[in-house]
């Protein structure tokens, strides 16, 4: 642990490279310090965070800025989330103030959100599908052999795709297929629709001649339904924040943020984590060199889950430079996810 002053040296140093991203000398915390130090004092104490790993020197500049370990001391020991300002809270409340017809429209317009406020690349993810239950089964002819198969779940939420059908497939054969799913799994949650569920549909469409082909369609459209959409926008201000002009690290950097599954890891939080103290509350801080990737060296990765009820568990995420005005951000993400939750609950409510 560091004594106070110490701490108060780091913190300036911290808040001052945060608006200018220019090394900081002596002189200039000594100016900003709350306290009267002389400047030889604080070099003195500048040199006992550089020893103990918490400041760096850089080539060019006398100046110091901060390490990782000194970030992940400022956030761990030192920092106070800054309450947002009016104009913000204003826009927030505009841009979820809208008609949405889905819970996925609500939770892709928050990773809008966030991310048009930050400047920053921005993830949303809805809650968990698990509770979520069958409302109905549909098959809608486009062609002679074309079909949209739709899947209608008690949340609101409508997942549908385009199929082309066998030849010998007849109208009345789909239709005594969908009355025969719709009996079977109308009022099943997604996550109790099994392989067991499935083959016993098949071994029923089989029996009764009631094109069995369905069944890949109707397993697509589950699968679809069931698995977690992660949405992400602003992806282009990862070009913004990066240092390397390397082509190649860039589109492996825009291909890592586009796979889904990929990000769903990074950005997952840790059961273990939400067993000590509560941790899944708050927001999560996790410095480049804490991400599983190479490429995200420099930036800081902030994530926070938002709680709606009964109806699960969602989260939204931050991806920026290391050196962002990271009390603005957490104040950012914990009055956030408070209003998206309310906006889904709302949603819910009315749905039902």
């Amino acid at each position: 642990m560091l004594t106070e002053r110490q701490e108060l040296i780091l913190k300036t140093i911290i808040m001052d490279f945060t608006q200018t991203h220019e090394p900081v000398g002596s002189k200039t915390v000594m100016n900003q310090l709350p306290v009267k130090v002389s400047s030889a004092t604080v070099r003195n104490e500048m040199a006992v965070l550089e020893e103990k790993g918490l400041l760096e020197k850089t080539h060019s500049s006398s100046g110091r800025i901060p390490s990782t370990a000194g970030y992940r001391y400022y956030l761990d020991h030192l920092i106070n989330p800054v309450k947002i300002p009016a104009s913000v809270y204003n826009q927030i409340v505009y841009q979820l103030d809208q008609p949405f017809q889905q819970v996925n429209e609500i939770v892709q317009e928050a990773a809008k959100i966030l991310s048009d406020l930050t400047n920053y690349t921005a993830f949303a993810a809805g809650p968990e599908t698990h509770s979520v239950k069958v409302t109905g089964f549909r098959i809608v002819p486009l062609s002679s052999h074309q079909v949209m198969a739709i899947l209608v779940t008690d949340d609101g939420n409508v997942k549908n795709q385009i199929y082309t059908l066998p030849h010998h497939t007849n109208g009345e054969e789909i239709e005594k297929a969908v009355r025969l799913i719709n009996d079977q799994l109308v009022g099943k949650s997604l996550s109790s629709i099994n392989e067991v569920l499935l083959k016993r549909i098949a071994d029923h469409l089989i029996a009764r001649g009631s094109a069995p082909e369905i069944l890949d369609l109707l397993q697509d459209v589950i699968k679809d339904a069931a698995s977690e959409q992660m949405y992400v926008d602003g992806q282009i201000n990862l070009l913004s924040n990066y240092e390397n002009d390397d082509l190649t690290k860039i589109k492996s950097l825009y291909k890592l943020i586009d796979q889904n599954d990929a990000l769903s890891s990074l950005i997952g939080f840790n059961p273990e984590d939400e067993l000590k103290n509560d941790s899944s509350s708050k927001v999560q801080v996790k410095l480049g060199s804490e991400l599983p990737s190479d490429l995200l060296e420099n930036y800081s990765l902030l994530t926070a889950q938002y709680s709606v009820g009964k109806y699960g568990k969602g989260t939204i995420a931050l991806l920026g430079p290391t050196n962002m005005p990271y009390s603005q951000m957490i104040g950012l993400l914990e009055y956030f996810r408070n209003e998206l939750a309310k906006k889904l609950l709302d949603y819910y409510g009315r749905f039902k």
